[in-house]
C-alpha cells in the first residue's frame, strides 16, 4: 500500500492486464505512478466482451462479491474522509475470468464468489468451462459445501482446482484430512478430477482438461 502489489506486478513483469472500466482507471493511475505504461498495460474488458492475447482468449463473467478499495489505497485527502465514514471506494462490479487457450482448454477462474446462476448460464452454458479454479474458503466467499454445489450442479467441469480456502491445506505435500480443502474434495462428484495445488509446482493440462504434468 498505497499502490498495491497488483500494480507492482504489472509494472515489474511488464504485463498486460484486463479489467472492468472503473477498476481499469484506478489501476492505470497506480501503474503510471510506478513508472509503467498505463495506456498499454491496463486495458478495459466488459461483461460479454472478449480480448485476445497471443493464442489466449480472455472474457470476464459476473460473480457475487463486493468490490471496494479501502482508504489505505486512496490519496491522503480522500482517504481521511472515507476512513472517517467507514466507507470503501467503489471500483465497479467484481468479476471472474474465463480463459480459452490455444489447445482448446477453457478455464473458469471464479475469483471471489458465492453460488451464482451465472455459473450455470454463462460459465457452463455459453463458455463450456472444462477446468474450474474455485474458491472455497467460507465467510468471505463460498465455503466448501457451497463451492461443491457450484461445481457439481452448475459449472459441471471435467476438473477442479481449489483456491482461496484461507488455510494451510497441505503439509509436506499431503492434503490435511480435517481441512476445508479436504471437505471440498470429498463433496465433489467422482467423475470430476480434483487437483490440490502445491507451492512451486506448475500444473499443465491438455485441451480436454486432463492434467498431464504436475498433478
Amino acid at each position: 500500500m498505497p499502490d498495491s502489489n497488483t500494480a507492482d506486478i504489472i509494472v515489474g513483469k511488464k504485463a498486460k492486464s484486463y479489467l472492468g472500466g472503473e477498476m481499469r482507471n484506478f489501476l492505470r493511475a497506480k501503474v503510471k505512478k510506478l513508472g509503467g505504461n498505463a495506456n498499454k498495460q491496463v486495458n478495459v474488458l466488459r461483461f460479454g466482451g472478449e480480448r485476445k492475447v497471443g493464442g489466449v482468449r480472455i472474457a470476464i463473467v459476473p460473480v457475487t462479491h463486493s468490490n471496494g478499495i479501502g482508504p489505505a489505497f486512496l490519496s491522503k485527502e480522500l482517504a481521511a474522509q472515507y476512513k472517517k465514514d467507514g466507507l470503501t471506494a467503489y471500483v465497479g462490479p467484481d468479476n471472474g475470468y474465463v480463459l480459452t487457450f490455444s489447445n482448446g482448454l477453457v478455464v473458469y477462474m471464479s475469483g471471489d464468489s458465492g453460488i451464482s446462476a451465472e455459473q450455470d448460464i454463462t460459465v457452463r452454458g455459453f463458455y463450456g468451462a472444462e477446468l474450474a479454479i474455485m474458491n472455497a474458503g467460507g465467510i468471505f466467499t463460498s465455503g466448501p459445501r457451497e463451492a461443491a454445489y457450484s461445481v457439481n450442479k452448475l459449472i459441471k467441469p471435467k476438473a477442479v482446482i481449489p483456491q482461496h480456502t484461507n488455510e494451510a491445506a497441505t503439509k509436506n505435500g499431503k492434503l490435511q484430512a480435517k481441512s476445508k480443502t479436504a471437505l471440498f474434495k470429498s463433496l465433489i462428484d467422482k467423475n470430476i478430477a480434483f487437483h490440490v495445488p502445491l507451492s512451486g509446482v506448475t500444473m499443465e493440462f491438455d485441451g480436454n482438461a486432463k492434467c498431464v504434468k504436475g498433478c
